[in-house]
């Protein structure tokens, strides 16, 4: 049994993978400010008595070294951001803290206690800037230009995950997830346009959609994601790789697949395009299958059906 501490543990991502490493075995200790995270998304981990454990902290928090004192992890998810490009743009202070400061202070936590791993959640949607080609690969990353503050903070990490681990000797695997999507995403939050999308349709209201709707983002399930979370926890040392797809969709081919599972015959209102959204991207997975033997399996429509499921059923 490992113990793991998942940052942002009760988040759409961050409560799947609390449930993933539970239904594996592991002992869990769940941190989360609950700002953007529900309480309600850890009623499965909840489940599992003494081996899960939660704490309401905010990983800036100067206590967070006495918790890692107390629980001894041996890995740490580090999943906790702020995850928006809109809010980024209008107060990258904020954003900074949270996605610089805040990994400062758990890469600081991890080498005064011994932490043998750390699993990053990297930015695959923003960190690649406009990439000069799509799919995306990982080697990219070191000549991108990020469009918005978020994906500059996601990108620096990297570096400070570098530095860990060639002056602390705290191994990494930083991840560049595509869109994740699925139960549990917030359809009232400014990321997750799937949620937002088949929420309205389910409600009878007309989503918008920003821009012409032709620009592309790769969405993978949660599933896949949780279980990329998982492998990295003992493969990929040092290593940056892509989990999406490698599959482009359009905004309008997005709406079109929900509006035919929710049975939406609406059309949509249009937006101006928000600034800092890149114009087109997918991720190249080749890296993924190679160092950490995963591929996604679940088909789009697949997983925008569950997540429909999902949403009726709150």
């Amino acid at each position: 049994m490992t113990t793991f501490l998942v940052t942002g543990g009760g988040g759409f991502i961050g409560s799947h993978v609390c449930d993933r490493l539970l239904a594996e075995g592991h002992r869990v200790v769940a941190v989360d400010d609950l700002s953007t995270g529900r309480i309600a998304n850890l009623a499965e981990a909840r489940g599992y008595g003494p081996e899960f454990t939660f704490f309401n902290i905010d990983l800036r928090a100067e206590g967070l070294v006495q918790l890692f004192e107390r629980h001894r992890p041996e890995v740490v998810m580090h999943l906790a951001a702020q995850s928006g490009v809109r809010p980024s743009i209008s107060d990258p202070t904020f954003d900074a803290s949270v996605n610089v400061m805040g990994l400062l202070n758990v890469m600081e936590c991890c080498a005064k206690t011994g932490v043998r791993k750390v699993v990053y959640a990297a930015s695959g949607g923003t960190l690649y800037g406009e990439p000069r080609k799509v799919p995306a690969k990982e080697t990219a990353a070191a000549g991108s230009h990020p469009i918005a503050p978020y994906g500059i903070t996601k990108k620096v990490a990297l570096d400070y995950l570098a530095y860990y681990e060639r002056f602390r000797g705290i191994d990494y695997t930083a991840l560049a997830l595509a869109n994740v999507y699925g139960p549990r995403q917030d359809p009232h939050g400014e990321a997750g346009v799937v949620a937002i999308f088949a929420a309205k349709m389910l409600a009878g209201e007309t989503p918008t959609i920003f821009g012409d709707g032709n620009q592309t983002r790769d969405y993978v399930f949660i599933d896949d994601a949780a279980h990329a979370l998982s492998l990295a926890a003992d493969k990929g040392g040092g290593r940056l790789a892509n989990i999406g797809t490698g599959l482009e969709t359009s905004v309008n081919g997005l709406y079109r697949m929900l509006a035919e599972i929710t049975g939406f015959t609406g059309q949509p209102a249009s937006g101006p395009l928000p600034p800092g959204e890149v114009r087109r991207i997918a991720l190249d997975i080749d890296l993924a299958a190679e160092v950490l033997g995963w591929h996604p399996w679940t088909h789009l429509v697949d997983g925008l059906s569950e997540t429909v499921a999902f949403l009726k059923g709150v």
